[in-house]
C-alpha cells in the first residue's frame, strides 16, 4: 500500500512540475509475470518516470547501502521495495535478494545496466539475475529534460518500451554471454531512441 501511495503521490507531483508524460508501446509489457525493466541511466528522476510508466506493475530496485543509515530514509526505501547493495563491492545478496523477489513475489525489478553509476559486477549481475529467476528483460528508454531546471520548464518527457528479451539461449553468464546480452540491450536502446526522436542526444557525465 505504501508503494502504491508513493507512486500516486510522485505521479501527481511530476504532473504538476512537468505536465503529462507520454508512455509509448506499453502493450509489449509482459502480463501476469515478473521481468527486469532495464534502461540506460540518464537522470536521477528517470526511475520515477519508469516506475509510473510501467504501472500498475510494482517494482523493486537497488539502492546504495549508505542510504539505509538514515532511519527515516530507510523506512521510506524499505517500504518502497528497495534493498541495499554495496556498489563498490557487491556481495552474494546482490544476486540472491532480487532473484528471490522475482521468484516469490509480485515485484518486478528495475535496473540500469549501463552508465557510469554502475560497476561491471552489477552489469553482469543483471544477466545472472535474469537467468536464475528465469525472467525476461524489457528494454526501455527515457527521453526528456536532463537538467532539473528543464524539467520545471515542462519540456516533454517520453518513455518507450521495447520487445522483451529472452535469456533462455544464454547458456552461461560469462563474458561472452554478458556481451551478447549487452549487444541486444544496446541495440534495443538505440532503436527506441530512434523511434522517439532520432535527434535526441545524451552524453554520460
Amino acid at each position: 500500500m505504501f508503494y502504491l501511495f508513493m507512486r500516486g503521490l510522485v505521479k501527481g507531483l511530476l504532473f504538476l512540475v512537468n505536465g503529462r508524460a507520454r508512455y509509448e508501446n506499453k502493450e509489449v509489457l509482459p502480463q501476469n509475470e515478473n521481468y527486469i525493466l532495464a534502461a540506460p541511466h540518464r537522470t536521477w528522476w528517470e526511475p520515477l518516470y519508469l516506475a509510473i510508466a510501467a504501472g500498475p506493475k510494482k517494482f523493486a530496485f537497488m539502492a546504495k547501502e549508505e542510504l539505509f543509515k538514515n532511519p527515516i530514509l530507510r523506512f521510506i526505501l524499505v517500504h518502497a521495495n528497495a534493498f541495499a547493495v554495496k556498489r563498490e563491492n557487491p556481495g552474494p545478496s546482490t544476486i540472491k535478494t532480487p532473484v528471490k523477489l522475482l521468484r516469490e513475489t509480485d515485484l518486478s525489478l528495475l535496473m540500469f545496466p549501463s552508465g557510469t553509476r554502475h560497476s561491471t559486477e552489477l552489469k553482469g549481475g543483471m544477466v545472472v539475475i535474469g537467468r536464475m529467476a528465469k525472467v525476461r528483460i524489457v528494454p526501455c528508454v527515457y527521453q526528456g529534460p536532463l537538467r532539473l531546471k528543464d524539467l520545471f520548464k515542462r519540456k516533454r518527457v517520453t518513455v518507450r518500451f521495447g520487445e522483451p528479451i529472452d535469456l533462455s539461449d544464454i547458456k552461461k553468464a560469462d563474458e561472452a554471454g554478458m556481451q551478447v546480452v549487452e549487444q541486444r540491450l544496446q541495440s534495443s536502446f538505440d532503436q527506441l531512441d530512434e523511434e522517439i526522436d532520432p535527434n535526441f542526444h545524451y552524453e554520460a557525465k
